[in-house]
Parts: structure tokens; C-alpha cells; sequence
């Protein structure tokens, strides 16, 4: 690679092409011209030919007592050198130099097509775990950057052509990769949590953060464009003091760290197992209450008229029982300051004797069952068959429905008060509860009195 290239030799007239093969910046000299030497050096005669390639510009520098002008021809270009082709040097000198007069002018050829590749190491620094300041890790980073030349206006703003040489630039990029490359290895292990000890698993991490940081930064301020950075070894100086106590220490950390998580995860587990086991132990038992309570209901079907015969007797007896305990306070008074209250025993006579009269029929029925014979069968040989069943009443009493009862209960009701003419009564088939009186088969129970023997007659004496 050449930034000067060698004079080339040819006949009165210069054919101005670069034959490098590889370059980034090449200075074309006149045939014969010697290097230094300004004045024949930078003669080109009107009518050189020009020869410019695809992918490379030529770069005319005029030296005028309005400063530094350029002319830029980009490639593919093969022509006569004309003031037309130049329009500064037209500017400048008109038609002076037809007709084969030189006239003074710097030609630099930039490669847009070159890829230039240059390899860059960041010398060992001292890296710290931000958990561990007091060890100081000696780490070493190598790799290589690749860039090339997009803007070519920029790049010759930002470099002088003139001045320019290859190997300081060079040298610049170097220098720059190094201190960005340094400045993102140093913060990534607070920024991103990784431990010194293993920044070298972060090869790629680091990679990828470099070349998104370097992009723009090279465009700015060295009008290259960066095409690939490579991150080729992260190079941690094990043998160091150093390296071999932050190892320590962090060894010591991960042992306990790895404890506690072991015994986190063992009682986890054990705490899933148990909540596991109590879930099923519900699960469980609500299935097997479920399948009781079904078998049940499924027994209570099957033997309908014996639970309905069993809860019917149920309710007989907790009759009785509270006929039983009526004057259990030990009152034989007619008050209501705890003597025997004569209605409420008549009204529980009269139910009791109702629910009597039902259980008795149920249990008619139920042992003519038993037996195995329906009542119809019993009668053709002669048995009497039991009676017709009667229609009965659901009534109000003390505002709830109570019932059912038969004629023979609601008359013992009647004749006890407890049934009058204003009771709300109701039947299956009726609409709605209406009074007793709008019955007229219950009507009669209210005509009927109750007849009382005759006062004793008076006891006579043998003086009468």
C-alpha cells in the first residue's frame, strides 16, 4: 500500500492513472518529475490524458491566492485533460494554458472501492469486579476493524491531502479503537453484571457494543465508514495476583450461593409435596362424601315409601314429645305465667291426632306392601280394603303452613278454636290459600257443637 506512487515515464504529453493495486490515497507525478520538487512536479501539460476507474476519484489541488481549490473527476473517466473537464481551473485561469501551456496542480487518487483492515490490541489495564475493588485483574484485548472511504468530500475536509500519510492515519484509528474498546471492557461488568472471572465468555457482548459504539464516532471524525469490527481474544492475565484472590473469593461466593439455592429449591419441593398431598387428601375425601351422599339419595329412591313412612314417624314423635312437655314447668294454672296453656294442648292434640291418623294409614298401606299383595288382590279374597284416602288441608297457623291434615283432624282443630272460619287453608289444585268458610265442604266443621252431659242432679234425702 502507497500513498506515493512512482513517477511514470511517457512521451511529451503525461497520461495521469493510478496503477497501485492497492492503495487508500495515491499522488500522481509528471513524467520526469523528481520528488520535492514542486515546481516540475506539479506541472501537468493541457492535453494529458486523464484515466480515472470505477470506483476511485481523482483529486485536482490548486494552490491560489484565494486558498486550497479542488477539481474532483469520480470514475469511470478516460478523456483529454480540457478546462471544461476542470471547472475551477477554468475559473482560475480562463484559456491561458491551450495549447499545451503546463499549468500547476496536485493529483491524488482515492480508492471508494478499498477495504482497508487494520488490526489494533489494547495493552493490559487492570479490570475490577465492581463486588471487589481490592483485586485488580490484568486483561489485554486484541481484534481488528474493517472500514473504507464513503464520503470523499468529508474525508478530504477532515485530512489535508496534502499532508496527508497513510501510516499516521493509521496509527489515529489504532489509537481510537483502543481507547473506546478499554472504556466499554472496564464499565461492562458493572453495567451487565458479568464477573471479571468470566469476561472472556463476553467475547461477542463486547463485540457487539464496540462496533455499535465506533460507527458513528469514525464518520465523525475520521470520514470512514466502519464495515466489521472483530473482538478476537479478551485476554485475562490468569497467573496475576490479582486474578488468583478475586478467583478465590468468588469460588467461596458461588459455594455459598450455590447452598442457599439448594436448599431453597429442596424446600420448594417440599412445600409443593405437601400442598400436593393435602390437595389430594381433600380431593379425596369430597369425592368419597360425594359418592356417599349419592348412594344415599340413590337408597332413599329406591325406598321412597319406607323413608316417607320413617320421617313421617319422626315427626309424630317429636309431637309427643312436646305434648309431653306441656306444663313441664309444673303450673296448673290457666295463666300465661307458666301454667298449661288449654289451647296450645288442644291445638297439639288435635295435630297429634291428625299426623296419628296419617302414620296409621302409612303403616296400613306399608304392611299390606309387605306382604306382597297389592290392596286390590287382598280384596278379592275377602279382606277389607283399606279406606278411601281423604282430601286434605294445609292451614296457617301463627303465620307458617302446617299440614297436611285430614276432615277428621281439621274437625278436632275446630272443635279445639285453633281452626276457625277466618283460617287460611290450601289443597293441591288450588290456585291460592283462601278462608276455611269459602269451603263449602269444610263449612260444616264450624256448625257442629260440641254437647256436654247434663249437671249432676241434686242428691236426695230420706227427710224429702
Amino acid at each position: 500500500m502507497a500513498l506515493f506512487g512512482k513517477p511514470r515515464s511517457g512521451g511529451f504529453m503525461d497520461e495521469i492513472r493510478c496503477d497501485e493495486p492497492s492503495y487508500l490515497v495515491w499522488k500522481w507525478h509528471p513524467a520526469g518529475s523528481r520528488l520535492g520538487d514542486n515546481n516540475r512536479g506539479n506541472a501537468i501539460r493541457m492535453g494529458s490524458s486523464l484515466r480515472v476507474k470505477d470506483g476511485e476519484v481523482a483529486v485536482f489541488v490548486y494552490r491560489h491566492k484565494n486558498g486550497v481549490m479542488q477539481d474532483f473527476i469520480e470514475g469511470p473517466f478516460d478523456q483529454i485533460i480540457k478546462t471544461k473537464n476542470l471547472p475551477v481551473l477554468a475559473n482560475l485561469v480562463g484559456f491561458a494554458y491551450q495549447g499545451g501551456t503546463a499549468f500547476q496542480a496536485e493529483v491524488y487518487f482515492i480508492n471508494l472501492a478499498r477495504v482497508i483492515q487494520i488490526p489494533f490490541a489494547v495493552p493490559y489495564f487492570d479490570l475490577y469486579d465492581p463486588r471487589y475493588l481490592d483485586f485488580g485483574v490484568p486483561t489485554a484485548v486484541r481484534g481488528k476493524i474493517t472500514f473504507h472511504i464513503a464520503d470523499y468530500r468529508e474525508f478530504i475536509k477532515l485530512h489535508r491531502l496534502i499532508e496527508f500519510d497513510l501510516t499516521a492515519f493509521q496509527t489515529q484509528i489504532r489509537n481510537a479503537m483502543a481507547r473506546y474498546v478499554k472504556g466499554i471492557v472496564t464499565n461492562i461488568p458493572a453495567e451487565r453484571n458479568i464477573p471479571v472471572v468470566q469476561i472472556e465468555r463476553a467475547i461477542t457482548l463486547v463485540n457487539e457494543m464496540v462496533e455499535e459504539s465506533v460507527r458513528e464516532r469514525f464518520e465523525r471524525d475520521f470520514g470512514v465508514q466502519i464495515t466489521a469490527v472483530d473482538i478476537q481474544a479478551i485476554e485475562v492475565d490468569k497467573m496475576s495476583e490479582g486474578y488468583q484472590q478475586l478467583k478465590a473469593v468468588t469460588l467461596d461466593l458461588a459455594a455459598v450461593t450455590m447452598k442457599a439455592q439448594t436448599e431453597v429449591n429442596i424446600k420448594n419441593l417440599q412445600d409443593t409435596q405437601r400442598i400436593n398431598a393435602e390437595n389430594m387428601e381433600e380431593t379425596l375425601r369430597i369425592q368419597r362424601e360425594e359418592t356417599q351422599y349419592a348412594q344415599r339419595k340413590q337408597t332413599q329412591s329406591s325406598n321412597f315409601a319406607a323413608y316417607q313412612l320413617e320421617q313421617q314417624a319422626a315427626v309424630g314423635i317429636a309431637g309427643a314429645e312436646a305434648l309431653g312437655r306441656m306444663g313441664a314447668n309444673g303450673g296448673t294454672g290457666m295463666s300465661d305465667g307458666g301454667g298449661m296453656n288449654p289451647a296450645a294442648m288442644m291445638a297439639g292434640m288435635a295435630m297429634g291426632g291428625a299426623i296419628g291418623q296419617n302414620m296409621a294409614g302409612m303403616m296400613n298401606g306399608m304392611m299390606q306392601g309387605m306382604n306382597g299383595q297389592p290392596p286390590a288382590v287382598q280384596s278379592r279374597q275377602g279382606m277389607t280394603p283399606p279406606p278411601i284416602p281423604d282430601k286434605t288441608y294445609h292451614v296457617v297457623m301463627n303465620g307458617q303452613a302446617m299440614g297436611p291434615f285430614d276432615r277428621a283432624g281439621l274437625a278436632q282443630m275446630a272443635n279445639a278454636g285453633t281452626l276457625t272460619k277466618e283460617s287460611f287453608v290450601w289443597k293441591q289444585g288450588m290456585a291460592d290459600w283462601v278462608k276455611a268458610e269459602s269451603i263449602q265442604e269444610l263449612s260444616s266443621l264450624f256448625n257442629m257443637t260440641v254437647s256436654h252431659a247434663p249437671d249432676t242432679p241434686p242428691v236426695q234425702t230420706d227427710q224429702e
